[in-house]
C-alpha cells in the first residue's frame, strides 16, 4: 500500500522507453504480490515483461526466471542488463550470463558487500542506469 517507485525511478523509466529500450521486472516475490504492486504503480503495461517468483520452477539466483524474461522479450541474454540490490540477482546475472549492475541505493544492510558481488557496475542512484547504459 504504500510501496513507491525509488526517486528518480520513474524518469529513468520514461527515459528508456523514449530511447527505445524495453524494461522488465524479475523478482523473487510471488506473482499475487508482484502483479498487484506494479498495477498500482501504473507499470504493468509499460513493462516489456513481469517474472515473479512463482513464474519459473526456480526463483533466483537461478537462471530460469532470468532467461524466461529474455523469451518473453525475445532478447539474448548478453544483450541484456540486470539491475539488483542483493547478491542473489547479480548472482543470476551471472548464471543467465547477462550483464550486472548493483543498486545501492536499494535494500542492502550493513552486512552486504556489494563489492565483492563481482557486479558489472555499481550506480548511487537511478539516473546514473540512463549514463550506463
Amino acid at each position: 500500500r504504500e510501496s513507491d517507485l525509488f526517486i528518480g525511478m520513474q524518469q529513468v523509466l520514461e527515459g528508456l522507453t523514449a530511447n527505445g529500450i524495453r524494461w522488465g521486472v524479475v523478482t523473487n516475490k510471488p506473482s499475487f504480490l508482484t502483479i498487484p504492486l506494479m498495477k498500482a504503480l501504473n507499470l504493468a503495461e509499460a513493462a516489456a515483461c513481469i517474472v515473479s517468483a512463482d513464474t519459473t520452477p526456480h526463483s533466483k539466483p537461478h537462471p530460469a526466471p532470468m532467461l524466461h524474461a529474455c523469451e518473453l522479450v525475445k532478447a539474448k541474454p548478453v544483450d541484456c542488463i540486470y539491475i539488483g540490490d542483493a547478491e542473489r540477482d547479480i548472482q543470476a546475472a551471472h548464471n543467465a550470463q547477462m550483464r550486472s549492475v548493483v543498486a545501492l541505493y536499494g535494500y542492502i544492510s550493513e552486512t552486504d558487500e556489494p563489492e565483492s558481488w563481482q557486479a558489472d557496475c555499481m550506480i548511487n542512484h537511478p539516473h546514473e542506469i540512463l549514463q550506463w547504459i
